[in-house]
């Protein structure tokens, strides 16, 4: 059992990248959250299975980046996907570990990224 709100995530993990049209970031919501996670969304995910949630990652720099996205089924599990402007600004590459905070979000997602050194 994990020790955080009902809707809301906290891990590490290893930035990963998948090569689809163009090579995307991710980094991948460990193995022992999934059924955790899949059950506190049920009623959260608009389709195909993505998971609409807030963000907060941190580097090992301190630096922090924002944002709304969707987690992404992939292979029985999720993928956090991690946005160019904050992975380039979070200085964070391939293998880097990073800390995630995730809170499942209801409702259309802010454009808005907020990036903290």
């Amino acid at each position: 059992m994990q020790d955080h709100a009902p809707d809301s995530f906290r891990f590490a993990g290893m930035v990963t990248e998948w090569r689809g049209p163009a090579p995307f970031h991710f980094v991948p919501v460990p193995s022992e959250l999934v059924q955790e996670l899949r059950e506190a969304a049920r009623g959260y995910s608009y389709g195909w299975g993505v998971i609409p949630a807030d963000v907060v990652v941190s580097a090992a720099t301190g630096a922090r980046a924002a944002y709304a996205t969707s987690l992404f089924p992939r292979e029985g599990g999720f993928l956090v996907p991690l946005k160019d402007k904050p992975r380039r600004f979070l200085e964070v590459t391939l293998g880097n570990e990073v800390f995630i905070v995730l809170t499942l979000r209801r409702g259309p997602a802010s454009a808005a990224v907020m990036l903290v050194r």
